[in-house]
């Protein structure tokens, strides 16, 4: 047979095994899509066409930011429940909490787990106690748990306050010849955080606020939140996996390695330096000999989610706070004026005292609401007996979650809600002015989420919240810049990505003479 015939016969076969393979791929997209949309078993749940076909319009939300601001459009079109992937479901009524994240003690009903596709391991490989499995969830958080208890918090008081007063110090130096200056607020807070949480964690702060800037490994450790989001893109589609350096910047994977490599080495240094003041290693270390301690390589995991959840969300939360508060003039000075009552001097702020400041309480409750510091989905799997949620059946397997952002700013779970009105925490059914509040479901505030993966270190945030604000509004007036004017327009990626917030801060009218006659 002559050679061209050959080459006639290649082409026609090959464009035959080109056509088939087209056809019978459209065959298998069109069948799966049909059944995805028409026979699966969360078929009868609402939601778009697209996201009912393939996880990629999920995630193509979250690398753009918009996820928070996606599911909420999506709740107000669709209702209580939308499917938001193939196999997910997303939530907003209340009832949701106790039935996805609480503790379900029924003989045969198992508790929900974490979607382990959508929770990026530590670099070590080792699960923390965010990511870990239930019985080595309930293993680690035994052995933190004293160390976030009431008594730890009297103990640790000392330390808040040293912190707090460092921040008033610094943003005092600031003002030049006591004339008003522009900061941005959100770094202080961030220095602050960090330093904190640096010293009760290893023992010394990363010295942040002493510096006046960020530590290197604290500005790193903010760029690997964000590549989570992008290996989370790599763990449902494995195949794109040698595409990495082309789908990621390569500098977010090298700082990522170069944080967790510093906490490694923040670690060893604790564990071979003795201390009298107990910090959350200590408490660790308690239990070293016993069978449920803490491997090493566990220790740092935890020590690395510690100092990023322990300071980043806090860190947001006193920005949102202070963000909606200068947004508000009426709720700013109703605020200062409960403050500057209070306490003729600032060496009289302390937790206890605080702890009656209901106004405070209010507006960090409203903050917590409209500024959730975590806005993301919280996944869970459904058990293998399946499970009846919001009234309907959800069978076993699927990922079932509920966001902050849309569950907090429904007009079905409170009254105007995004507006910032910390008189709806003080809402009495008997007052006219407030009546409206009265209605609003309190039970879908859950800020810290619920149940027995609930945030460990609640307390030690809030205590550390109250007294930050209480000492900085005593000590300082603020009132925001014109180009912040929409700084809570954000990108979120699991945490919010914060512009700065620029304030412009001035001394108190009458404070410093306080003090002074003390």
């Amino acid at each position: 047979m002559a050679p061209w015939i050959h080459d006639i016969f290649d082409r026609l076969m090959l464009s035959a095994m080109l056509s088939w393979s087209i056809l019978l791929g459209s065959i298998y997209l069109i069948g799966h899509s049909i059944y995805a949309i028409y026979f699966h078993p969360l078929s009868r749940y609402p939601g778009p066409r697209i996201a009912a076909i393939s996880p990629i319009a999920l995630l193509v939300w979250e690398i753009r930011g918009k996820v928070h601001i996606k599911v909420k459009d999506l709740h107000d079109r669709y209702g209580d429940v939308v499917r938001i992937g193939p196999n997910a479901l997303v939530y907003r009524a209340p009832q949701a909490w106790k039935e996805i994240y609480g503790h379900r003690t029924k003989k045969g009903q198992r508790t929900f787990q974490k979607d382990p596709s959508l929770y990026v391991p530590t670099p070590n490989g080792v699960n923390a106690i965010i990511t870990a499995a239930e019985s080595d969830h309930i293993r680690m958080r035994r052995l933190l748990a004293h160390a976030f208890s009431d008594r730890a918090l009297r103990e640790q008081e000392p330390l808040l306050h040293l912190y707090a007063d460092l921040l008033v110090q610094k943003l005092r130096e600031q003002l030049h010849h006591s004339r008003p200056e522009v900061v941005d607020i959100t770094r202080w807070y961030n220095y602050t955080t960090f330093d904190l949480i640096g010293d009760l964690a290893f023992g010394e702060p990363f010295h942040c606020l002493k510096d006046s800037k960020y530590h290197w490994w604290v500005s790193i450790m903010l760029d690997a939140v964000k590549l989570s989001v992008y290996l989370k893109v790599l763990w449902f589609f494995p195949f794109l996996s040698p595409l990495t350096k082309l789908l990621v910047p390569s500098y977010l994977h090298q700082r990522r390695e170069a944080s967790f490599q510093l906490t490694v080495e923040k670690v060893s240094c604790r564990l071979h330096r003795q201390t009298n003041r107990p910090d959350f290693i200590s408490y660790i270390l308690r239990h070293k000999d016993d069978e449920n301690r803490m491997s090493r390589q566990e220790i740092d995991a935890n020590a690395a989610t510690l100092v990023l959840a322990g300071s980043e969300t806090t860190a947001a939360l006193l920005s949102g706070c202070t963000f909606y508060l200068l947004k508000n003039p009426y709720v700013y000075r109703r605020l200062v004026t409960e403050i500057r009552s209070r306490f003729q001097h600032p060496s009289e702020i302390r937790l206890s005292s605080i702890a009656t400041l209901y106004y405070l309480n209010a507006v960090l409750e409203e903050s917590l609401r409209i500024y959730p510091p975590i806005p993301a989905m919280l996944p869970r799997l459904v058990p293998e007996e399946g499970a009846m949620i919001n009234g309907g059946y959800v069978p076993a397997g699927t990922s079932v979650s509920i966001s902050l952002w849309s569950i907090f700013h429904s007009s079905a779970n409170f009254h105007n809600p995004d507006s910032f009105i910390p008189e709806r925490w003080l809402a009495s059914p008997e007052e006219e002015t407030t009546r409206c509040f009265a209605m609003d479901k309190k039970e879908a505030f859950q800020p810290f989420s619920y149940g027995p993966r609930n945030c460990l270190g609640q307390h030690l945030a809030n205590a550390e919240m109250r007294l930050i604000l209480a000492k900085v509004f005593w000590h300082l007036d603020m009132e925001l810049c014109p180009e912040s004017e929409n700084w809570a327009d954000q990108e979120s990626y699991n945490l919010w990505s914060r512009p700065p917030l620029k304030v412009m801060i001035s001394r108190a009218d009458g404070q410093y003479e306080k003090e002074s006659m003390v």
